[in-house]
């Protein structure tokens, strides 16, 4: 009797420690896929280096990380204590996002992007004034950050207001409002729901201004050393569309003549 129950000890142990060292091979196996190549190109993972030198790739890896969080499949990069400690004596961020403060659109998580990755910029109805304008200059000049995005949003509250016109607005609520009227009567006569038309119409009229915007944004641009491109974030279903008309007849950078 002492000599079965002696056995099936053993046993226990033996298929235990088998258990964890099969547990432990499998981490590792699991490791080794995270950082391969085919990993990578399954999760749209794009080089954040590339991507800040080029802001093409820049878009690309923001189109990447969206299609990870509306897919449910988040990585999460650059959420951890390492990356905090190398950030201690400076940033550069890969792209600027102008973007609404709904608090429905937290930018780092619909691009699944990290500490560091993203210069970001908000106000009701991304409307922009100077102390934004100043905010974009000091991310290109300093920081020399080369794509800027301007980041609207459907059902936007904002521009619902613009486009319902309510009479005695209280406080510098008006302010909001009149900026983004113009593109409320751009679009009036479009069919379908005229708060995400204007929505559309708001974020192109904002990147047709910040591309000519002096003495910076405008020079620049021209000179193909940034891009200035617009987003809709579908409150419905988490994903960003890059507007076409802002991505079309983009400048190419100058070549280096010397």
């Amino acid at each position: 009797m002492k000599k079965s129950i002696l056995f099936l000890m053993c046993l226990s142990v033996g298929l235990s420690t088998y258990s964890q060292e099969k547990q432990v091979k499998k981490n590792k196996s699991k490791k080794i896929e995270i950082d391969s190549v085919q990993w990578k190109k399954e999760h749209y993972v794009i080089n954040r280096d590339s991507a800040y030198a080029d802001p093409r790739i820049g878009i690309k890896k923001l189109m990447g990380g969206n299609k990870r969080f509306i897919e449910g499949r988040t990585i999460k990069p650059r959420q951890d204590m390492n990356t905090i400690k190398s950030l201690e004596n400076g940033q550069e961020p890969f792209a600027t996002i102008v973007g609404c403060s709904d608090s429905r659109v937290p930018n780092e998580m619909i691009f699944d992007q990290g500490l560091g990755d993203l210069f970001i910029i908000r106000t009701a109805g991304q409307v922009s004034a100077a102390a934004s304008y100043g905010s974009m200059e000091f991310a290109v000049l300093k920081l020399k950050t080369k794509l800027i995005v301007v980041l609207g949003h459907t059902e936007c509250g904002a521009v619902a207001a613009a486009v319902e016109r309510p009479e005695d607005v209280p406080g510098h609520i008006v302010t909001l409002i009149n900026e983004i009227k113009p593109a409320v009567a751009k679009c009036a006569h479009l069919p379908g729901n005229h708060v995400n038309n204007a929505v559309r119409q708001n974020v192109v009229d904002q990147v047709n201004n910040l591309r000519d915007l002096d003495p910076i944004l405008h020079k620049k641009y021209l000179n193909g050393e940034i891009l200035i491109v617009g987003a809709v974030y579908d409150i419905h279903t988490g994903k960003v569309e890059f507007l076409p008309e802002t991505l079309n007849n983009l400048p190419q950078p100058k070549k280096n003549t010397k």
